[in-house]
């Protein structure tokens, strides 16, 4: 039997480029070699695209900050990506996830696993994420939309007029609309890169100048306090979720170093958190699979705030981390679906 070629592309120019190494490498060392002939295509920080030069069986699964050796140029892109039967991005982050080389493989007419280029590109976005959650009627937490560069700022309103407003006039918003402590992070950035909480004036400045830094787009969102949970999915049209599970971060909020760096973090599944809210919370993870045009599969973020017990949708991440110890394969695995498996599901569904 002929084996399916299969391309790894991972690494890439997002602020995610070393957990994609390692979700990449987890992949390579999980997939069935009997079944697949297994091309891992690496993109460096600087867009540069290689092939390994070691083989397959010697690739071992790095830890985040590890470099990738072994490698060479690729001539050829395009001709290189056309002898695939399947791509599989593992390409967190901006130039992976918001839909570029979905776009790619798309003119390429290369079949490949996850969300395609509208869904990919809305939930790589938090503002427009937000604005398909708005019109879906998912609750969740209040924010702001401003436009910043170079110190200065726009505020957006809900029908998207845009209003010139100085730093004091921004800060007196977030006072009227959220009130402080509020997050403020770059509209397209992952695993918590650029995020910074404000508890008053003087940090909401430094949070946008640090946000700034990562987009000019920016979310100013109300603090929700209470449990942080996610739910897995799975499948096109046909969608599955898995039970959920609840984060544990070991700071404040689940920073990157808490995801990746602080073993004191921990994650519960299931989450210990009464049946009929489980159900409810996969229901709402279907529902908002479904309305950002989701293919493949994702991980959907939610919030169940400590004073009211109400249900908040956080976020939807179309290519969740795929390393040993992230939240999207432990879930599936709790369902009965082992780590080998679940990429050969995910295969499946690219064709």
């Amino acid at each position: 039997m002929n084996k399916i070629k299969i391309g790894i592309i991972f690494g890439g120019m997002s602020t995610e480029h070393d957990v994609s190494v390692v979700s990449a490498t987890s992949i390579i060392k999980n997939l069935n070699h009997e079944k697949y002939e297994i091309l891992p295509i690496y993109i460096s920080e600087e867009g540069k695209w290689y092939q390994y030069a070691k083989k397959i069986e010697e690739i071992e699964i790095l830890q985040v900050g590890e470099k990738i050796s072994n490698i060479e140029p690729i001539e050829n892109v395009f001709e290189y990506l056309q002898k695939l039967d399947i791509a599989f991005p593992v390409l967190h982050g901006l130039y992976g996830e918001d839909g570029t080389i979905q776009g790619l493989l798309e003119l390429l007419k290369i079949k490949y696993v996850g969300c395609r280029v509208l869904g990919s590109s809305i939930c790589m976005d938090k503002v427009y994420t937000k604005i398909i959650f708005d019109k879906a009627k998912i609750n969740q937490a209040k924010y702001i939309y401003i436009k910043a560069q170079n110190n200065n700022y726009i505020y957006v309103d809900s029908e998207f007029n845009e209003q010139k407003l100085s730093l004091e006039e921004i800060s007196k918003k977030v006072k009227e609309k959220l009130s402080y402590p509020v997050f403020v992070k770059p509209s397209n950035s992952g695993s918590s890169v650029g995020i910074k909480k404000a508890n008053n004036e003087e940090e909401l400045k430094q949070a946008l100048l640090y946000a700034e830094k990562f987009d000019t787009k920016i979310l100013i969102e109300e603090e929700i306090i209470g449990k942080e949970v996610e739910c897995a999915v799975l499948g096109n049209e046909n969608v599955e979720a898995t039970c959920v599970g609840e984060i544990l971060p070991a700071e404040e909020f689940y920073t990157f170093d808490a995801k990746y760096k602080n073993a004191e973090s921990k994650v519960v599944i299931p989450a210990q958190i009464p049946t009929e809210k489980q159900e409810e919370i996969k229901k709402l993870a279907l529902k908002a699979f479904k309305a950002v045009d989701g293919k493949g599969l994702s991980r959907v973020d939610f919030f169940i705030k400590k004073d009211t017990n109400e249900v908040y949708i956080n976020e939807i991440n179309t290519l969740p981390g795929f390393t040993q110890i992230s939240m999207y394969p432990k879930l599936w695995e709790n369902s009965g679906i082992k780590y080998a498996e679940l990429l050969d599901k995910l295969i499946e569904l690219a064709y």
